[in-house]
C-alpha cells in the first residue's frame, strides 16, 4: 500500500460531518460540492472554514465569489451528498433550494442547518485552498434530525450518547 493511501486511511479514522458548500458565480450559475473539511474557527466574530481541492470543477467559482454557504446534511441525505460529490452539470437536478439572504447563494432545503458566509480570508493549504468565512446568517432547519457522518470511507449514522457532558465543554 502506498504512503498516500496509508495517509488517507489514517485521516479516515477521524469521523466527520458531511456538508455541501454552495455559491453562485457572476453569471448566476449555481455551484456546489460535498465537503467534510468544515469546522468552526471563532465565535466572536463568527468564523468557519472549509478547504477546497484546487482541482475541483467548481474551484474557480468559489475562488472568485465573495460569498458561500454551508449546508449541513442529515443522515437521510447520503444520496444528495453523492450527487454533489460528482463533477457533472446536473448536480442541481431535483434539488430544492432558496436564495440566501445576503448573497443569493443557494441554501438547500430540508438540510440540518445552513450558514451563509462572506469570504473573509484565503490560505494556501497545499493541494487545497482554505476558505475562512464570516457567518452572516445561520439557521437550524431540521432541529430534530441526526447528522450524516463519514468515517473510514463510508457514510455512518449517529450512535447512542456515551454520557451527557456539560454545555460549553468544547
Amino acid at each position: 500500500m502506498d504512503s498516500l493511501r496509508k495517509y488517507r486511511d489514517c485521516l479516515g479514522c477521524f469521523p466527520t460531518g458531511v456538508a455541501i458548500a454552495t455559491t453562485i458565480s457572476a453569471d448566476n450559475a449555481l455551484h456546489g460540492l460535498t465537503i467534510n473539511s468544515f469546522s468552526s474557527v471563532s465565535l466572536e466574530p463568527p468564523l468557519i472554514l472549509f478547504s477546497l481541492d484546487r482541482q475541483a470543477s467548481s474551484f474557480d467559482a468559489f475562488h472568485h465569489s465573495s460569498h458561500f454557504a454551508i449546508n449541513i446534511l442529515t443522515e437521510t441525505q447520503a444520496a444528495l451528498s453523492q450527487q454533489f460529490s460528482l463533477s457533472h452539470m446536473g448536480k442541481w437536478a431535483d434539488v430544492s433550494y432558496k436564495a440566501g439572504h445576503y448573497s443569493g447563494c443557494p441554501l438547500i432545503e430540508d438540510v440540518m442547518a445552513v450558514l451563509e458566509c462572506r469570504k473573509k480570508h484565503l490560505y494556501d493549504g497545499g493541494d487545497h485552498l482554505i476558505f475562512i468565512g464570516e457567518v452572516l446568517h445561520f439557521e437550524i432547519v431540521s432541529p430534530h434530525a441526526n447528522p450524516l457522518l463519514y468515517y473510514r470511507g463510508n457514510y455512518r449514522e449517529l450512535g447512542n450518547s456515551l454520557h451527557t457532558s456539560p454545555k460549553g465543554t468544547f
